[in-house]
């Protein structure tokens, strides 16, 4: 008789943080997380969307949800919020650093605290909170670091350097962090999408000329679908990306190899 295996991508017994979960991209790829079987706390600053959102995740997948309201950007609150996972749940395997945040203009229209702020929030928050969850997946010897960044921390639009910026810099954190944890049973990787038709694009899905743009530019010829994000982030979670160390997978249709 041959031995039955496990699922392939399957977490069952993973504890995973996605930050800014309470809708988007983060509510997706937490609904996928937890399909696959993983424990999944979601993470945002309004604890009411937080709980409405847990709700339904978990009427959607069966899963164990729980929720965690902190504004990753107050790294007293982050550092505490991660204790208090571990504290209640004894471990945390999968870190989705998803928050962000973008503000299209140039950069001489930009003071030098609002170019602050966008990357406090894009790059610095999730760095610090990749220090923080770190040291706890070293002490266990077994983590997944998955960043959100964007296709624009590979190819750059006009009027919107400070977010281009930031996510370059996510990219090379990454990248870093990589090679520094590699030893210590930890993967670090992200994900790079493309057009994706969430709430925060509605109005650019909204504007027909925008959308033909979309059609022209995307080799698959649309907007992404926000469920298609998850898939890749189950992927990176899971014991089958084990030897999947500093890459960055992109989710956009071809956009980013088109001439």
């Amino acid at each position: 008789m041959v031995a039955r295996s496990r699922s392939p991508f399957a977490l069952h017994g993973r504890i995973a943080l996605v930050t800014g979960a309470g809708r988007g991209l983060g509510y997706e790829m937490a609904k996928a997380l937890a399909r696959a079987g993983a424990t999944v706390i979601i993470n945002g600053r309004d604890a009411g969307r937080l709980e409405a959102a847990a709700g339904t995740l978990r009427a959607e997948t069966g899963g164990e949800i729980g929720i965690s309201a902190f504004d990753v950007t107050d790294y007293a609150a982050a550092r505490a919020a991660l204790g208090v996972i571990v504290a209640e749940r004894g471990r945390l395997d999968v870190l989705v650093n998803n928050v962000g945040a973008r503000d299209r203009r140039p950069l001489d229209a930009f003071s030098a605290e609002e170019a602050e702020n966008l990357i406090a929030t894009d790059l610095i928050a999730p760095m610090l909170l990749a220090r923080e969850a770190g040291v706890i997946m070293k002490r266990q010897g077994y983590g997944r670091l998955i960043f959100m960044t964007s296709i624009v921390g590979h190819v750059a639009n006009r009027n919107d350097p400070v977010y281009t910026a930031a996510k370059g810099g996510v990219t090379g954190l990454m990248r870093a962090l990589a090679v520094d944890h590699a030893r210590d049973g930890i993967t670090s990787n992200a994900i790079a999408p493309g057009m994706f038709a969430t709430e925060t694009n509605a109005h650019l899905v909204a504007d027909d000329d925008f959308s033909r743009f979309v059609d022209v530019r995307v080799p698959i010829g649309r907007w992404g679908k926000p469920e298609e994000i998850g898939a890749a982030a189950v992927f990176l979670a899971s014991d089958e990306a084990s030897f999947v160390n500093g890459h960055v997978l992109t989710v956009d249709g071809g956009q980013t190899v088109r001439m």
